[in-house]
């Protein structure tokens, strides 16, 4: 499978919406809105990681778009944030599209965050060379409830 990053159209926009409102992923993903299908807050994410992300790219698959990847925040504290059509998952797509943003952005450190269960992103993470700095309770909206998060770092802290 061909794994590319490109940058986001605005035809991609309602495709990571219909990927962002699968009950499956909503629920590991954890810290996203508490109702996915709420198009206003959908529209105003959207807007925000346009507006603050370094770098935001459309993940596509043998040509077709199945996800976004983007980094983000202050220098000293950037993100990476990462969204895969689960239909996708456990066939290195998260991982391959994650190696490909980590070589366009060299920057470091790079930052992650991800649920403490959420066994899939942080074994990518983890592959990708991210090693685990912490861990903390944060409300997770998707969950409607507090949970625990893993912090992760790549490169120097």
């Amino acid at each position: 499978m061909e794994i590319a990053l490109r940058a986001v159209r605005d035809s991609d926009v309602p495709v990571f919406r219909r990927l962002m409102t699968d009950p499956e992923a909503v629920r590991m993903a954890a810290f996203g809105p508490e109702d996915p299908h709420d198009r206003d807050a959908f529209t105003a994410h959207w807007e925000r990681l346009r507006d603050c992300s370094e770098v935001l790219r459309t993940v596509v698959a043998d040509g077709e778009v199945v996800g976004n990847a983007a980094v983000y925040g202050v220098p000293g504290e950037r993100e990476v944030t990462y969204w895969i059509d689960r239909a996708y998952w456990g066939r290195g797509v998260a991982t391959a599209a994650l190696r490909a943003l980590l070589a366009e952005v060299t920057e470091r450190p790079l930052y992650a965050r991800a649920a403490a269960d959420n066994a899939g992103s942080l074994r990518v993470l983890r592959k990708c060379g991210f090693r685990e700095t912490a861990r903390a309770r944060g409300y997770a909206g998707a969950r409607g409830r507090e949970i625990e998060e893993v912090v992760l770092v790549l490169g120097a802290s």
